[in-house]
Parts: C-alpha cells; structure tokens; sequence
C-alpha cells in the first residue's frame, strides 16, 4: 500500500511533496495518493483522542511548512470588514445605544477602546449567554461607531489570494469534517439518565479536533471562503456522507445517523411521499399542525414513527383545545426541508443532538462574518427551529442550553434583512407561533374560572416545569426580536390565520393561575406559581403586544388596529362562552392574568391616540362592554379585599401578586391597561349601572344607608371601612387619571417621575427602573434617552452623595423640586404607583414637611387636590359618572354618615368624597345651561320617585332631602319604642336634628326617599340584555349575591323606618366645615365674598370645604344664595349665657391639657440633664489632672484615689489589688506604621505592564533592612535593645473609654456565651461589644489601684544639680523595685500580656536569632509602648503642634497600658555592665580588647534608636517615676540624639565641605560655651570618625550625587532640628501621658522649641524654630568631647564591618510621612481594562474574581482555590503579611471594597461613583464610573486610625475562604 509507506515518511516532507503533485495540471496521482493517505490517516474507528490525526492534517495543510507560518500567510489575505469576534458567557462587552441601530448590538472591548463613544450613551456589560462583535456590520451598527480596523473598507486593498496556498485545505478539510461528524454519529446514543455522562464524554474526545476547526475559522475571510464552500457544498456531501459501497463501517454510520434522524421526529422525504397525501387540515386532537410541524407523519399514514416520543402528548388529549392550522400547504414544505443536504446541515443536527456544546456554538458563530455562509446557516436554523425547541424541553440542562440556543439565534435575527428574508423564504413566523403553541399544549390544563364543572377553557399550568423554569424563553426571545423589525411585524398582522393563531395562544394564559380565597383554615402550602405567571404573562404576551404596537403608530397602519382589535373581541366572546360567563363573576375567586383584555385595551388606546380612530368604531355592544368590565373590575375590588386582609389566610404569596401587579416593570402591562378598559367602559355604559356595579364589587352596598345601624352580609365589620375606602378611591382614580385618556407621552413621563420622588428620594438608577417604559421593552433606547434627563432637571435637585456622622455613605439623590410640591404633587398617581402602602404615608409625610417648611401650612394636610389635563374627546362620556344620581346618593348619604358620626367612616372616606364633589364641580356636562334654568324654581312635590330631579351635580347640591326610608335591625335606635302619640316629636331627637315622626307618618311616606344600588343594576342590566338578545329567558337565573344565607345565631330582623334628613349636600358640607373646626359658626354670612381662592391649594379638610363651596358658588348663583341662606340659618346670633356651661368645660378641658403639657415638658428636660451628666461621667475616664491642687503647695495635698465608674453594675469606686477595673480595650495587630514613605505623596497603582511599586522605602522594610544588618555583626541581646519593631504586626490597643470591674466582665463574657443570638464577633475569641456603648472590642486592660496621674510630689522640681539626678536615676535602675505580689490585679495583668501577645503572630515577635529568649520578649514589650506612641502621633497629624485638640487623647489608655507594660518588663534586669546609660552619662576607661575578640561587640551608641532607650528606660524603672528623673533621662538621651544627628549630617557633606566645617568648627571649640555650640560639637564628630578606620572613605562618587547644594549654617540648623523632632515629640507625649502635662499648641515653625521648653531642655518661652539653636538645649553630665570621642571609636573602632554598612547604620531617617493607601485614577475603566484580564502572579490563570491589596497593590486572587495555602486563600493570606490581619481589596469586578479584619470581613461600599453619584456594584448597569475623592480619604483615614471595627456594621466571618 502507497498509504502505509507515506504514513511511515516525514510528514512535512511528505506534506510538501503532495502539494508539489497536486498543483500538477495532472494531479490524478497526487489526489489519489492524498485520498489514501487520508483514508489511513482519518480513520474514524480509532479512538478520537489519538492527536496523530490532528498533526497529519495541520502538516497537510500547510503544505509542508510550519503551521504557525501557514496560519500568519493566511491571514494576511484576510479580507473581512466584520469583526465578528464571538464571546461566551460572563465576557465583557460593551453596548452604545448612540450607536445601535438593533437594542441587541454589542461590542469587544478592542473594537469599542478604538471607536468614538465620547458623550454617548454607553455601558459595558457581563454577556449572560454570550455574543458576537458587530463591529463593521451597518445592519446593526452606525458606522459612525465603528473602530478604527472596520471603518476603513478594508477589503479593497488586500491581494487576491494565490490558488496553491488553500489547495490543501480545499483537499484535507472535507475529509476532517465528515470524520468529525462520524464520531458525532457514533458517540450517540439516545439520552437517559445514564448515558447523559456518555456525551460529554464523547464531546471531551472531540475538543482538540473541534478547536482546530475554531483555529481555522481565526485565519480571517481567506479561510473562511473554503470552510463556507466545504460545509455548504451538497455534492462533497453526498459522495462522502454515505461512504463508499465497499466501506462497511461508513455504511453502518449512516445508518446509525438515519435513525437519529428518525428518533428525533423528523422525518426523511421518502416517508414523506405518503404523509402528505392525508388532509392537513383535519383538526386532530391536540393541534395536528404544531405536532405535524413537529414531525409525527400525519394521522392517516402508515408509518408511525413516533410512537414512544408522543406519548405524553396523547395523555391529555381530552382537555386541549382545538388549534387548526392555518393552511396545509406550508406543513409539507417545512417538514421537507429537513432532509440533510450538506455537512452544515447535519452538523447542526448533532450540535442540537447533543445539546449545543460550547465548542461547537462557537465554532458555528466564528463563521457568521462570510456572508454566504450567514445566509445559508440562517435557513438550516430556521429549518431545524422545531427539532431545537424539542430537545430544549425534554433537555435536563434546559437552563445552559436555552443561553446558547439565544447566543446564536440573536446574531441570526437581529439584522432585519435577514429575518425579513427567512420569514418570506423559510416561514419563520409560522414556525415560531406553531411552536410556541405546541410547547404549551404541553402543559395545559381546566380553568376552574367561573363554572367550574362545565368550563371548556383550558389555560397553562404555572407550576409545569416549563413555565417554572421559563423554558420558553428562548422561543419568546427570538420572537420578539423579529417582531421589532418593521417588515416582519407588517407580515405577522397581515396574516389573519397567524393572528387568530396567536390569540388563541394568548388565551392559554387567559385566567391562569386563579386564586380561590380560602375562608376557614389558612393554606397550608403556599404555592410560589405565581412567580411563574407573571413572567409569563410579561415575557410571553406582554412584550410582543408592546412589540407590535411599536409598529402601529401613524395613520397608515389603521387597518393592523382594526384586526387585532376585531380578532381580540372574538377571542374574548369564545372566553366568555367557554368559561360560561354569563353576568356575574364568581366569589372568592380572582385571577390577575386578563391578556385578552389587556391586548384589546393597549390596540384601542393606540388606535385613538395615535392612529386617529374613532372609538366607537371599535367598540362592541353594551352587552360585551358590561362583560368585559367584570374581570378587571374583579382584580381592582381583589386588591383592596387583600389589603383589607381578607385574603390572609391565602398566605403571603397573595400579597405578592397584589404587589407584583402594580410593580413598576409590570405596570404599563398590567394595572394600566385594566384601568383604561374600566374607563372606556365607563364612559359608554349606563352611569348609574357603573357605580352600582363598583360599590356591589367592593361589597360595601349594605353600607351605604343612612341608618345608624346595618348588617353586612359580607363582609366582617372591620373590614367595613378599608373596602369603603378602597371603592371610594377607586373611583377617584378612575375618573382622574389620564394616562391613556389624552397625556402626551412627556406628560406621562414628567407624572411617573414626579410620583416616584414624591415617595421618597431616588437615586438615579433607581428612577430609571421605577419609570415604566412605555415602548417596546426590547428598544432600550428610551429611558436613557434625553428626554428623560431634561425631564429630571425640570422636576428634581440633585443631592450629591454626603457621609453621615455615623460612617454610612449616602448615593447621590434627587428630590423634587419645591415647585413640585406646590403645584405637580398627585396623591392618586402615588396610590396608583406605590408597590408599599407605606409609600403612600412617606409621600404624605415629606408633602406635610414640605409644607411646614415653606410656612403654607402646620397641621396635618389632605393630599391636596389636582387640576386635571383635558380628557380627549372619545373620552367624554367618563364625565357622565361623576354627574349621575347613583353617586350623588352615596356622596349624600356618606357625608350625611360622617357628620352623625356612624362607625366605620374616616377622615380618608371624607377626603374621597370631597374629590370626588370637586371633580364634578371640575368636570361639568356640556348640557348644564339648560339645567340651570330648568331646575330653578326647586319644588319638592317632583320628587316622589327619585331622591334627585337630574343628573347635574351643581344642581343636585342645594337640593334638599327631607324623609329617607331605610331598612334598620329592630335594635337600632331609630326604631320607635312605644313612645305615647303626645309625646312623639320630642321624644326621641337622635342626632341634632334627625327626628323620627309617629303620628302622620303616612304623609310623608309618599315622600321618602329608597335607595337600593343592588336592584337599579340588575334592572339596568335586564334593560340592556333585554334590547340586545332575543332568548332573554336564558339570561334569567337566580342570582348569587342577593339570595343570602342565613347564619345561625340569626341577627334581629330588619324594619323599614323613615327618618327626617331636611338637609341637602351644601348643608351638610357646611356643618362638617363646622365640625372639623370646632366653631359653632365657622362660616359667617359674608365669608363668600372675601374669599381668596390663591390660598386653598395646600390645607386640611376645612380648606378643601371651602375650596369647594366657593368653587360651587362661583359656578352658580342658585349656589351661592343656598350657602348665605344655610350660613345665616346655622349660626343665628346667640344669646351669651347659654354657651358658657359648654364653654366652660371647653376651657377646662384647655387648661387641663396644657398643664399636662407643661408636665411633660419639665419630665424630659429633668431626663435630659441626667443624660448628659451620665454621659459626661461616662466618656470621661481620665483622671481630672492635679492643677487645682497645685496652688496648695506639696505639703497639703490629699492622694485622693481615683474613682471608675463600672458600666455594667453602676457602682463607683477605685480599683484594688483584689477587685481591679479596667478599661474596655480593643487589641489590634497593624502594620499601618510599616507602609509609612518618606515621601508624602501616595504611590500610584499600576495600570500597565511598565509601571511597577517598589516596597524597599517603607518603614518597616528600612527598620527590618536595620536589625538584620545589626545582628550581623553585633551581640543578640544587645542588638534587640536598640532598635523598635511592631512597625508591621505592632499591637495598638485603643479604648472606647469605658470601665468596668473585671469580674462583672468574666460574667457579661458568660452570658454572651450562653446567648444564643448571632452576633457579628466571636465570644470564644474574648471578643465583645462595650455594654454602653456597643463599640467592639477584645481585652479589658486593668487600671493600676492609688492616684491621679501623678501625685503633685513627684512633679514638684527640687532643682538638684544634674549630676546628682545622673546619680540617682543609675542607682533607681539598680534597684528594680519591690516585686509585684501575687494579686488578682497581678494576675489579671498577665493575662492582658497574653492577649497582647496573641493579637499579633508569631513572626512579628520573634526577631532573635534564638527564639522565645526574653531578650526577644523584651523587646516586644518595649515595641508595645513605642507603636502606640507612634500611632497617636500619627492620628494627631503627625506632629503636636495642634496640642491637646484631639478626640484621641480623650480616650487614650496608654497611661494604663505603661503601667501594665512596666509591671512585666520588671522580670527582666538589664545587666549594669551593659547598661546604656553609664554609657550615656560616664567616660569608661575603654577596655582592652584582646578578651573579647571572639565575641561580638555590642552596639556603638549612635547606631542605637533613641526613642527606644527612652521607653526601656521609662519601663524599667521602678514606678511611679519622678519627674525629674525622667526629664534627666530625656536631657542626657538629647544629647545621644544630636550626636547622631551631627554624625549623619557629617556623613551627606562632600570631603571638601568636612574640612571646611571641621577646621571652622575647631577654632570654636575653646570658647566659653563650646559644649553648646553645634560647630564645634560637629568639627569635633568630624574629627573623631576620620580617624583610624575612616567613616568617610566611601566610594565618593556615589555620595558626591547626593549633595546638590552647599551647607549653610541655617541649613544645617534644619536638618539637625527635622533629625531630632520625633525624639521630641515622643518624649514629649510619654510625659503627657505619664505625667498629665497639657500639650500646647502652637505654629508648626515653632513647633522645635515649643516641645524643647515643654521637656525642659529650654527655659525660655518658644520662638520660631530658626531663632533657636538646637545645641542649646544640650546638658551635658561629663565634658562633652570626651563623651562624643568615646561615642565616635566605638564606630571606628569596629573591625568586621566595612565602612558603608556603618554609614548605612549611622544615616539613619527618623522621620517618614503619614501612611497613605495607593492613589487611584480618576477613571475605573482604566483598572478594570488592565486588571480584568491580568493573569494572577501566582497561579498564571486568569482568575475568576480578581482583587487589588490598595495598600501595597498586590495583584490577588479572591476565592481562587488556586492559590490556597494550607486551606487559606489568597486574600486572607495577603492580609496576614500586608496588614498584619488587616486587608483593604478592591473587586475588580464588582468596583466595591471589601476590608478584611482578622477573622472578619465586611462589604465596605465602593469609592467609584458614576456620574448621578451612584456605586454600581458588580458593574450590573456598566457606567463609567469615576472616584470619589471624599469616599477614598474615609476609608484611608478609617484605615490610619483603626476605626473599621466601629464604624463598619456589617460583619461576617469569612472562615479562611476569601
């Protein structure tokens, strides 16, 4: 075999050789050798996974070169103008709507970095099912918005590719492919449970061939031209798909493919040929055409293939609703072409066959920029659009799979051409709607809306899986999508059979998922379905409603209007009849899903507002209108029986659907459309009938009489009032919203947005989701449109984002303007709007406060009334409610109820009935001249039948009603008791005037008024039924409501009485005015006259009394005389005597209440003060100091204990030696003071490959860099003495100033142990919050037992010469004092040492060369001390020169913590023979040093750090320490600090300049004051280093860089002054803690001698620094020169050391900056582009959440199990060795900080904010968002004083996983 020797043979000799044949003219030999060669190599019954194949072909076809060379040739001829680049889920693209012409486009980042998007509107966004690039694509995208790459054409100037360079490839490629399919046929196997495993397997073998696929398609157009040809070419196909004749195993994969193929439901032609001659269009149970389409050969044919697979179809037959199918000649066409004709085809089948693996999606979408191919691969989609919806449902990774089925599906459907094309070609609408049919025949079951057992509707069930999950979505997406292009929504509304198909696919959800309320027992399972049918109800009717009523908005499209409208009519009228609907809804039943109704309201409001239709033209009769009404009068009704809590025992989730309901994404399609029908419903039917209708639904009619008394027969009596309440407003919405009824859309916008404010302050983002949008949702483009933006600066103010004092951080807000209270403000538009009935109170609260403010009113204001705009001419018929009798009953009667002070009535039924007069008296009938006239003369004898004479309510106001007839229990007090004739008229006098008449009553029977709303709408119904149908007797059937059932303690019997009102409207209003303002004669005769009408816009109900009589009088003369007339009748001038009885107890009862008052007042100013001075005597822990005492003199002065008040037992009393207290102490581990620079500017993040931070210049690293160099060369013990560690890891202990006994702390820790409340900290860690003032903390730090700060004896200076203080202090180290005694205070001493020493780690202690000596222990100790001093120091700004002024001091313990300190450090004695300080203050004879050779030496003096020979000095003396003896102690360590100062300083000079200073310094040396002359000290250390192992012999190149400008004397007077502050400041604070001394103020240039004169050092009074000489503080013990020669050989002395590493020693910094976290830049783009895709330094993966340490700028890994150490992750880890425990990280992707605390960590907020001053955690809406300088200086100063334990309140334990 030729095959076998190729296969032998080098593959790229034989590559190249092949090539060479095949570009023969007589290459038959060369393709032969090629076949064969492939036949081995391609052979698909060897395992997938041998890569021999793979190399074979990528050697093949680069012909012999390297793959790599072949791929950049290629590509080189790459002339594709798209880019194409597609993306799977969680990418980050970009979306800019300036640009978009389709809502879908989308960006790479690349393409959108190199386009202009300056000032659109943009946002980036984490793709959820993935994408593809438009960049280059005009169907999509402007080309304005396209990149620099796509914007040049650039396929004009690319060469045309030579023929031999894809030879190859035109060879090999088709082989690769079917080999590929192949393995797809043989890896099948139909899915189970257990083979599900088997798949993926097979797709895992696949990945490498699959990939290179992926490769190929990356070498751009060249390549993707021959790919195209292969995959779309049917003869290659057919020669190869099958295989040969001789091939047994091809064979036997076809056939494995065939039955795929069968097994699928997709049937082959030649089946086919015999299906199709059955009839089509027989309308087979269960919707022959959607499972037709589906593939199950027609019911008549032979071959039923399909049994096992339509099993589940077949089991519900019985209840499914008949679909027909529109027209039989499609079916065969869409089943015929699924016949596979190229290897794109049947490479589609298997991606669906095996669920859309990824791989494949991608390799499929690669290929979308060749034109040819996106056309064709658009037809195959379409094609196999059923087979994907199949598979989809029956799929258990429905979720997955859904996401990639859309990731491909939007690039298809998106550009309207192409839909366009489908839709003509391919039938696509078709298709989608038979499909959605069919996927929700699956789970279809009876309505039980209405008549239960005969109903023949059938509606989704919303617990099947399918709507569950929202299987469908996919479908509905596609869908949508296709509808919002022009072209393909005029086909769908051109085609009359595929809308009746898609209302009876809307009517599946007609009244699905119904609620029945539960009357006994609550439910025990509360169902969550509901969920389910608000999505779909949205999602599937809803958004394509929108949809096409995008497309119907100008005249043109009149006729779309009309047959959706008419399809929609006739759809309702078979709803009516299958549910059996005839007048009446059921009880305690409520559905909230009409999508019929709504789709019928939405077309006609289009129709009118924006197509000019006439209403009445679309319109049905009087008797549909009365039935369409009933539902969503129902839902209306519904919401106020459950707000009313009569559906509780249904459980929360009804609740729920109230909400969701009004929600604002559901509202434009839910409640709106619901109103607006009502409305036109309400305007076209019969008034009376409308508002009997309303009050029956509400189940208040029993209410409405005038009788005291009533019974309800449903509804309990406390219900009684909300569902009142709720008709009442009901009412005022409907007849005062006009959202539909004539708005312009801006006008709507401006409502909406001025609602929302009104409820409370929105953030931006939050407005924008709160807002409706009214178009199609799928357009976006709507709400960041600009009118949107002008909108909100018309209404709002923008308040930026502030702090709070407690820490908590504000988003900027937006408040509506004042303007916008007083005049836009709409109570009915919040009800209507508010999700919350809370809402509607915080709108009313901030109206009233608004009021306050601007003085227009103090009391509790109504929600003030709104002029309405004009209703649109259609929509006149709306008025007609407001001026019918039926509503004028109720108003008279309510009114007449709440002045006799009936139960149930409230201040808010008033304030409806008012609305309602007001808007009559707003909206009169156009006939009300004639009316006027007509009703003039009112002459009482008319109105016998009816208690009104018209239907004018101007007219019907002063109409005076004088006997009403009602119908009251026997028990009611109207009722006559056998009272004697005689006495009749006096007897009984209910009320004020309302007299029962016994003698003649028979006269005034005639003219008692009945009302009875229940009986006028059944007799208006039977009117309309009458007229309109003939089989009227059908109609007639018992009725529910009014036949009532009888409960068994049967109430009293009901009587007919008659009352006498004599009152009319007006009267009443008037009274009630009187009423509500308590005065007798509230309105005088001639307050008409003076009314100013300006002022009645804002006020309680006595405004809006008055606001509506003038408006009444000003409308009619009639009126106005029946209001003087009324006020003259009211108020008759009284004689005084009569009043004063109640008078009296008016007054009395005025006085009683201000005493009251006056009590109540003086109570909360005596709690007050207790307050303030508990607060006081809490917060103020230190110690008054002794100065009061001082003038007394030494000898008087009492010790007087100090006292400590215990937070927990409340006793006072000092702490002893066996019951101690102690401060309540938080321990804190920081390296806060580590990250310190010498530069005070923060370093910058990195934001490129170049930049980079170097942590060599911080503190800790040069104190660390120090120690190590020091143990190198010098002794241990003595090296851990001259340094300070616990810059990173020092212990801060800082306190909320609190005390408590540290028993009463053992029992308070033992309660929070046993509580089993979980709290934010963890007890067993000794963790606990202050019981006062809840601050966290961990430790109790016990207060030493005795005096003040200092006894005044230890202060007193007793001017001893210095050398007797050297003396006495040397011989106080001698004697270390007595030993502590065992005590409980000792004990509880050491156990703070414990806590201290386990805040911190091991590491940061142990700094010895041999652990664990106390040496090292030592030397932590003294840290302690030093870290907190430096911190203070810190927080106080870095120096003291703003003195006492600082809340710190208030609250320090470091007097405390010292004594607890010196108490351990007595353990250790310092060895006299080494102890500094005879060093310090003696000249020693130096010793020989031929002894000590071996040893190392000990530290030279100016290598030591004095600040730390301070406080081991302070520490280990015995306590308290005498001031003057600590003052010595500074005084002699100065002296060491300004040698070290002179000797650094000496050390920068250049050798010229050190011998010039050196020789003038000599000359002064003489002189009286030598000893205080810095020159002469500084010749003197000039000299002494110079000699005998020079200091200076540096390489003097490098330091000669260093010197820039000459040395003056003032210059050197600074760098001496800078050199010595921190020694001075330190010691400085020391005393003021020990020793209570206050700390003066005082400017920064005098800041030297200001602590100078503090310490003693100079006497006088501070002046600025450059007065002062820093040698003049110098007191010497012993002759200085001698002392600073003895310093200097120490130095030079040194044998082993070279003489940088002593320079390096003797240079040493003091001073560094304040610690500063990283700056940031100002755009977070900028970190987010870089870091987002940065590899981890460690695991060099991309991680999944990445975070950046903004302390140091470490690059991390958040949750990556990547970089895990010892089952920590990396944040947590980073946080050890950054912050000592303490870590600040940026997300990366969620632009928020998380601060990490120990064992803790919280959510700190983000320091990004975008432009409306918003944080957009987790980049959800994706605007550029930019820093906020406020936001980043808290947290670096929260971070700098240790305050995220008490400022942050959320905190959880993050259990090592961050």
């Amino acid at each position: 075999m030729m095959a076998a020797s190729l296969l032998r043979r080098d593959k790229k000799a034989t590559a190249a050789h092949l090539k060479t044949d095949l570009n023969r003219t007589d290459n038959g030999s060369g393709v032969r050798q090629l076949q064969e060669l492939l036949d081995a190599v391609l052979n698909p019954e060897k395992p997938a996974a041998d890569t021999e194949a793979l190399d074979w072909c990528k050697c093949l076809i680069a012909g012999g070169e390297g793959f790599e060379e072949f791929c950049k040739t290629v590509r080189s001829y790459d002339n594709a103008t798209l880019c194409g680049l597609v993306w799977t889920a969680n990418f980050v693209a970009y979306r800019c709507r300036t640009c978009g012409i389709s809502p879908c486009m989308s960006l790479c980042a690349e393409c959108f970095n190199n386009g202009d998007h300056t000032g659109h509107d943009f946002n980036m966004f984490r793709s959820q099912a993935g994408g593809a690039c438009d960049c280059g694509d005009g169907n999509v995208m402007r080309e304005t918005g396209f990149c620099r790459r796509h914007r040049l054409r650039t396929g004009e100037n690319i060469p045309s590719i030579p023929r031999d360079l894809l030879l190859m490839s035109e060879m090999v490629l088709p082989r690769f492919i079917l080999c590929i399919i192949q393995y797809l046929r043989d890896g099948y196997t139909e899915p189970d449970t257990s083979t599900e495993r088997d798949l993926q397997k097979v797709l895992q073998q696949l990945e490498p061939q699959i990939s290179f696929l992926e490769e190929l398609t990356k070498m751009g157009g060249a390549m993707r031209t021959v790919l195209t040809k292969i995959l779309t070419n049917q003869q290659t196909f057919k020669e190869l798909s099958m295989g040969q004749e001789e091939n047994v195993y091809a064979k036997k994969n076809y056939d494995k493919y065939l039955s795929a193929l069968k097994n699928s439901g997709l049937v082959t032609v030649e089946e086919k040929a015999q299906g199709a001659t059955a009839d089509l269009t027989v309308g087979a149970e269960g919707g022959a055409g959607a499972i037709v389409l589906l593939g199950t050969t027609a019911p008549g044919s032979p071959d039923e293939s399909n049994k096992e697979e339509d099993q589940d179809a077949g089991l519900s037959v019985g209840q499914r609703k008949r679909v027909k199918l529109s027209s039989s000649t499609k079916d065969p066409f869409i089943i015929e072409s699924l016949k596979h004709k190229c290897f794109l085809e049947e490479l589609l089948f298997w991606t669906i066959k095996y669920e859309f693996p990824q791989k494949m999606v991608t390799f499929l979408l690669n290929m979308l920029p060749d034109q040819d191919y996106k056309i064709t691969f658009t037809k195959t989609f379409v094609q196999h659009y059923a087979f994907i919806m199949k598979t989809l449902m029956k799929s258990h990774e429905s979720d997955t799979m859904s996401n990639r089925i859309v990731h491909i599906s939007v690039q298809l459907f998106s550009n309207e051409e192409l839909a366009r094309h489908v839709t003509d070609e391919c039938h696509l609408l078709d298709i989608m709607v038979t499909v959605l049919l069919y996927m929700m025949e699956s789970c279809l079951i009876k309505s039980e809306l209405q008549d239960e057992e005969n109903s023949r509707h059938v509606v989704v069930n919303c617990s099947e899986a399918l709507l569950k999950n929202n299987t469908y979505w996919p479908l509905v997406s596609d869908f949508i999508n296709i509808l919002s292009h022009q072209s393909v929504a005029k086909k769908f509304l051109e085609d009359h059979s595929l809308l009746m198909l898609w209302m009876s696919f809307v009517s599946f959800f007609q009244g699905m998922n119904l609620n029945k309320r539960e009357l006994s027992e609550h439910v025990e399972f509360e169902s969550q379905t509901y969920y389910a049918a608000f999505a779909a109800e949205l999602e599937a009717c809803a958004q394509p409603m929108w949809g096409l009523l995008t497309h119907c908005k100008v005249k043109e499209t009149q006729e779309y209007t009309k047959t959706v409208v008419r399809y929609c009519l006739e759809t309702l009228q078979i709803w009516f009849d299958t549910i059996g609907f005839i007048d009446e809804p059921a009880p305690n039943q409520v559905t909230f899903h009409l999508p019929l109704h709504r789709y019928y309201a939405m077309f006609l409001s289009k129709a009118v507002k924006c197509q000019g239709l006439d209403l009445d033209s679309l319109l049905p009769d009087q008797e549909m209108l009365m039935k369409i009404m009933v539902h969503p009068l129902q839902i209306q009704a519904s919401l106020s029986e459950i707000h009313s809590n009569m559906w509780v025992r249904n459980g929360l989730q009804i609740k729920g659907q109230a909400m969701t309901y009004v929600q604002s994404h559901f509202c434009n399609s839910m409640i709106d459309p619901d109103i607006y029908l009502l409305q036109v419903c309400a305007s076209r039917l019969d008034p009376d009938y409308f508002i009997s209708s309303v009050f029956e639904r509400f189940k208040v009619v029993d209410l409405l009489t005038m009788a005291s008394q009533h019974q309800n027969a449903v509804l309990d009596s406390e219900q009684e009032r909300p569902m009142l309440e709720g008709a009442l407003t009901f009412l005022v919405i409907l007849t005062s919203l006009r959202i539909h009824l004539g708005m312009t859309d801006d006008e709507i916008l401006r409502a909406e947005m001025v609602s929302q404010l009104c409820m409370n302050d929105r953030t931006h983002s939050a407005l924008l989701d709160l807002i409706p949008e009214n178009p199609n949702p799928k357009s976006g483009i709507v709400p960041g449109s600009c009118s949107f933006e002008e909108m909100l600066s018309a209404v709002a103010d923008f308040k930026a984002p502030v702090f709070e004092p407690g820490g908590s951080m504000q988003q900027g807000m937006y408040t509506p303007k004042a303007e916008v209270w007083e005049k836009e403000f709409d109570p009915i538009m919040v009800v209507l709007r508010t999700v919350y009935r809370r809402d509607v109170q915080s709108a009313m609260d901030r109206y009233s406060a608004f009021l306050k403010q601007a003085g227009m009113h103090t009391g509790n204001p109504w929600p003030p009334y709104k002029e309405r705009t004009h209703l649109h001419p259609c929509y006149k018929g709306l008025t007609k409610l407001l001026h019918c009798k039926t509503l004028h009953i109720v108003i008279f009667t309510l009114l007449y109820k709440i002045w006799m002070d009936h139960q149930n009535m409230s201040e808010h039924v008033l304030c409806m009935v008012m609305y309602l007069i007001e808007l009559g008296l707003d909206n009169q009938l156009q006939d009300n001249k004639e009316d006027e006239v007509r009703n003039e003369p009112c002459i009482e004898e008319h109105c016998h039948d009816s208690w009104f004479p018209g239907t004018n309510l101007l007219s019907n106001l002063h109409h005076v009603i004088n006997f009403v007839r009602v119908r009251v229990p026997e028990t009611a007090p109207e009722v006559k008791r056998e009272a004697p004739p005689s006495t009749s008229t006096e007897a009984s006098s209910y009320g004020q005037n309302s007299r029962r008449l016994t003698g003649n009553w028979r006269e005034n029977l005639r003219e008692a008024q009945v009302f009875s709303l229940v009986a006028e709408r059944r007799r208006k119904f039977q009117e309309i039924i009458n007229r309109s149908s003939t089989e009227a007797a059908q109609v007639v059937r018992p009725k529910s409501s009014s036949t009532r059932w009888v409960p068994p303690g049967t109430p009293p019997q009901l009587v007919t009485e008659i009352l006498e009102i004599r009152e009319s409207m007006l009267s009443l209003l008037i009274k009630l005015h009187q009423k509500l303002s308590g005065k007798q004669n509230s309105l005088s005769a001639s307050w008409l006259d003076d009314m100013d009408t300006s002022r009645h816009a804002h006020g309680d109900g006595i405004t809006a009394i008055e606001r509506i009589l003038t408006k009444a009088a000003a409308r009619s003369c009639q009126i106005k005389r029946s209001i003087l007339d009324i006020c003259g009748k009211v108020s008759p001038p009284v004689p005084p005597k009569k009043n004063s009885p109640s008078d009296k107890k008016a007054m009395d009862k005025e006085e009683r209440r201000q005493r009251a008052r006056e009590r109540q007042q003086k109570l909360l100013a005596e709690f007050a003060s207790r307050q303030k001075s508990f607060m006081e005597t809490a917060m103020d822990v230190e110690p008054p100091d002794g100065d009061a005492a001082m003038d007394l003199g030494a000898s008087e002065v009492m010790e007087s204990e100090v006292l400590y008040d215990c937070v927990i037992c409340g006793q006072s009393g000092p702490s002893t030696e066996d019951r101690p207290t102690g401060l309540v102490v938080l321990l804190q581990a920081s390296s806060v003071l580590g990250h310190r620079c010498k530069s005070s500017e923060a370093k910058k993040l990195p934001t490129t490959d170049d930049e980079h931070i170097y942590a060599a210049d911080t503190c800790g690293v040069a104190h660390d860099v120090r120690l190590t160099l020091m143990q190198r060369f010098f002794k241990d013990s003595s090296c851990l003495q001259s340094v300070s560690i616990g810059w990173d890891g020092g212990v801060y202990v800082q306190t909320c100033g609190h005390t408590l006994h540290i028993d009463c702390h053992k029992s308070y820790m033992e309660s929070l142990r046993n509580d089993q409340v979980l709290q934010g900290f963890s007890v067993d860690k000794g963790e606990f919050t202050c019981p006062l003032c809840r601050q966290f903390a961990n430790s109790v730090l016990p207060c030493r037992p005795g005096r003040g700060t200092e006894a005044i004896t230890w202060h007193t200076p007793t001017n001893k010469k210095t050398c007797v203080l050297v003396k006495e202090v040397e011989d106080l180290q001698e004697n270390m004092g007595r030993f502590p005694t065992e005590s409980n205070l000792s004990k509880e001493m050491e156990l703070v040492i414990k806590d201290i020493k386990n805040t911190t780690q091991k590491k940061y202690m142990d700094y010895g060369k041999n652990p664990g000596s106390p040496d090292n222990d030592f030397l932590f100790m003294y840290s302690v001390a030093r870290t907190n001093l430096e911190l203070e120091l810190v927080h106080r700004g870095g120096n003291l020169c703003s003195g006492g002024a600082i809340s710190a001091a208030k609250r320090s313990c470091l007097n405390q913590l010292f004594h607890v300190l010196a108490m351990h450090m007595r353990l250790y004695s310092i060895d006299s023979a080494y102890n500094p300080w005879t060093k310090l203050t003696q000249v020693t004879q130096s010793k020989e040093a031929d002894g000590f050779e071996e040893e190392s030496p000990e530290v030279p003096m100016l290598f030591r750090d004095v600040p730390s020979l301070l406080i081991i000095f302070v520490l280990t003396m015995p306590q308290p320490l005498r001031k003057e003896h600590f003052s010595c102690v500074v005084k002699m360590l100065y002296n060491l600090q300004f040698a070290q100062a002179l000797a650094a300083l000496s050390s920068k000079f250049s050798p010229e300049e050190r011998q010039a200073w050196g020789t003038s310094g000599a000359l002064k040396k003489n002189a009286a004051n030598a000893e205080k002359s810095s020159e002469a000290v500084l010749s003197h250390v000039i000299s002494e280093l110079s000699k005998d192992k020079s200091v200076y012999d540096v390489n003097t190149e490098e330091t000669s860089m260093l010197i820039s400008s000459v040395w003056s004397p003032q210059s050197i007077e600074f760098s001496l002054q800078q050199f010595c502050l921190p020694y001075l400041r330190l010691s400085c604070l020391l005393q003021h803690h020990l020793y209570g001394d206050p700390l003066t103020g005082c400017p920064e240039d005098e800041e030297f001698s200001s602590l100078a004169v503090c310490l003693g050092l100079l006497p006088s009074a501070p002046q600025p620094s450059s007065m002062v000489h820093s040698a003049s503080c110098l007191t010497w013990a012993v002759n200085a020169f001698d002392l600073v020669t003895q310093w200097c050989t120490e130095v030079t002395g040194l044998r082993k050391m070279q003489t940088e590493q002593s320079v390096t020693l003797l240079v040493q910094e003091p001073l560094w900056a304040s610690p500063r976290l990283l700056q940031l830049p100002d755009n977070y783009n900028i970190i987010f582009q870089y870091y987002h895709r940065k590899a981890c330094t460690a695991c060099k993966k991309v991680p999944k959440d990445p975070a950046l340490c903004l302390v140091c700028g470490a690059f991390v890994c958040l949750k990556g199990v990547c970089c895990k150490q010892q089952g920590i992750c990396e944040c947590v880890l980073h946080s050890q060795h950054c912050g000592a425990a303490t870590g600040i990280f940026l997300l990366i992707n969620a632009s928020v900080i998380i601060i990490i605390r120990g064992h803790r960590f919280c959510l700190w907020g983000s320091v990004y904010l975008d432009a409306h001053g918003e944080e957009d955690r987790d980049l959800r809406r994706g605007k550029p968002l930019f820093l906020c300088e406020e936001r980043y200086r808290v947290l670096e100063q929260q971070w700098v004083s240790h305050t995220f334990d008490h400022i942050n309140k959320r905190w959880g334990p993050h259990y090592n996983g961050l």
